[in-house]
């Protein structure tokens, strides 16, 4: 009995350099799994294209003409509800990663990621987990526990990024069982679904049951946040 191949994930590039664009269509359409649908060169063509398209995924470019990515990200969230939006850009700047995670983006990499790297970050955020290039996190994990990165920046940039106290309360690690705690760890140290389930020995799909069950619980909507949220309590 001849199988039906998946459908292909469906992309958006936006991206005003048109160049770039073109090598990165070339580049991911050469991997089965994905289809480029569609492309954009600014924030309002994008909104428009994603209405039509309502791409899987948009890879989004920051440094845009007009309005910039990370505060496209709202807008085009809003537009296709179900689209996931993965930042693809040279800032290294906190602050746009910290914005961009704030408005709805699910994951934030930096150009220089090698193609598969990319490739496998795509799959993972449609998996429902958060992506950030090694080094950004890097940064955001020094800012969290008292020692920036970088002059320019400061705890203010990564505050968005936890919920503060009055906005929703915490209520503390204490609301976690031995289990979730003990996941939070892992995530913190940077570990895919995958890779704590192999760590713990139990099934993926448990360890995504009790992700949900973290974020629920410390008012949290990304993994990205719980890394944050843990290394600032000194977990991993």
């Amino acid at each position: 009995m001849i199988q039906t191949p998946p459908p292909r994930i469906q992309l958006m590039l936006v991206d005003d350099h048109s160049l770039f664009r073109r090598g990165l269509k070339a580049l991911l359409q050469q991997d089965e799994r994905f289809d480029v649908v569609c492309e954009a060169a600014d924030v309002g063509e994008a909104l428009r294209g994603v209405a039509q398209q309502r791409p899987d995924l948009i890879l989004l470019d920051n440094h845009l003409p007009g309005v910039r990515g990370v505060d496209g990200v709202a807008a085009l969230k809003d537009a296709a509800p179900g689209t996931r939006i993965l930042m693809l850009t040279v800032s290294e700047n906190e602050a746009d990663l910290a914005a961009a995670l704030q408005a709805g983006a699910d994951g934030y990499l930096l150009k220089t990621v090698e193609s598969d790297q990319l490739c496998d970050a795509i799959v993972k955020v449609l998996d429902g987990e958060s992506v950030v290039s090694p080094a950004m996190m890097g940064k955001l994990f020094s800012m969290f526990r008292g020692q920036p990165a970088a002059a320019d920046t400061g705890p203010a940039a990564l505050s968005t990024l936890v919920p503060a106290p009055e906005a929703k309360p915490d209520p503390g690690i204490d609301k976690l069982s031995a289990r979730e705690r003990e996941i939070l760890a892992l995530i913190a140290r940077g570990g895919s679904n995958k890779q704590i389930a192999r760590d713990l020995d139990i099934a993926e799909t448990t360890v995504k049951i009790h992700v949900q069950h973290i974020l629920r619980k410390l008012n949290l909507t990304s993994r990205v946040q719980a890394a944050v949220y843990a290394a600032g309590r000194g977990l991993g």
